[in-house]
């Protein structure tokens, strides 16, 4: 049986309200001012990504959302700047108020499967914008949530 392009694939995304996931532990309150390479004017802006995991067996089982949210609490307690908010200082300086707000997550179910898409699966990813969500009110970097996984 041919695969349809990916391209003419048609699908609906259903996803749940976003939610902040906080760090599993307390972290650091600080302010980290970025580097005059970091804070250039021209790089404010978010990038979006996909990242396509195949079927693991060892997952079986296992929800991957739970697993998710698990990961997402435990890493900014190692990486503690990802839990907090850009904010914009004297002379439009940018720093990392580390707050410990949390990462925003969003879960999302999609009625296609990877092997729909075929092979191909590498940018430019077919249907990027059905998929990602643009949360309201997150499209600047300032006082946004650094990193929103869906």
């Amino acid at each position: 049986m041919a695969l349809s392009p990916p391209s003419l694939i048609t699908f609906k995304v259903r996803r749940c309200r976003p939610e902040l996931v906080a760090p599993a532990t307390p972290t650091p309150r600080e302010v980290k001012l970025l580097s005059g390479i970091d804070d250039q004017e021209g790089l404010r802006f978010q990038i979006s990504i996909v990242q396509v995991y195949r079927h693991e067996p060892s997952m079986e089982g296992k929800d991957p959302v739970q697993v998710l949210k698990k990961a997402l609490a435990q890493t900014p307690v190692f990486y503690y700047p990802f839990a907090g908010r850009l904010r914009e200082g004297p002379n439009c300086k940018l720093m990392v108020d580390c707050t410990g707000e949390g990462v925003m997550f969003i879960e999302a179910d999609a009625d296609v499967t990877l092997h729909q898409f075929g092979d191909a699966l590498q940018p430019p990813f077919p249907c990027f914008q059905e998929l990602l969500y643009d949360v309201p009110g997150s499209e600047h970097v300032i006082n946004c949530p650094l990193l929103l996984i869906q």
